[in-house]
């Protein structure tokens, strides 16, 4: 269900983008990935409560501070190659090469941040 509810999401700014012109593109876009994220966090916490009230090694592997389990980190590779799509269309329409290279730049730098950062699995310990 909430892939649908996200799709048509992705399709309402899209039809706004063609609507409000460009100089709306970048609100829109932070709208949208905003929602993306908040969907994302949401199903990783019924995914972490799910796993430690079934206890078990998943649920101390979960439930370790820091711990960046795999799956947080595939599914926000995920997250992210789904948003590339559409912002790599938008950026190559916008600014051809240049463009095309800045959205892939703050996609490379996003996945660092979050490899890098104690929740996102790349090291360290942390509070989770």
């Amino acid at each position: 269900m909430e892939r649908q509810e996200l799709k048509r999401e992705l399709d309402a700014t899209l039809e706004a983008r063609r609507e409000l012109g460009p100089e709306y593109e970048s609100a829109l876009v932070e709208s949208f990935v905003e929602k993306v994220d908040t969907q994302v966090r949401r199903r990783l916490a019924e995914e972490r409560l799910g796993a430690v009230r079934g206890g078990g090694p998943v649920a101390r592997a979960v439930a370790a501070p820091g711990s960046g389990s795999f799956g947080e980190r595939f599914g926000f590779a995920i997250v992210t190659l789904v948003l590339a799509v559409p912002l790599t269309a938008i950026g190559a329409a916008q600014g051809r090469l240049s463009g095309l290279v800045v959205v892939w730049a703050g996609i490379v730098a996003v996945n660092l941040i979050h490899a890098r950062s104690p929740r996102g699995g790349g090291g360290g310990g942390g509070a989770a």
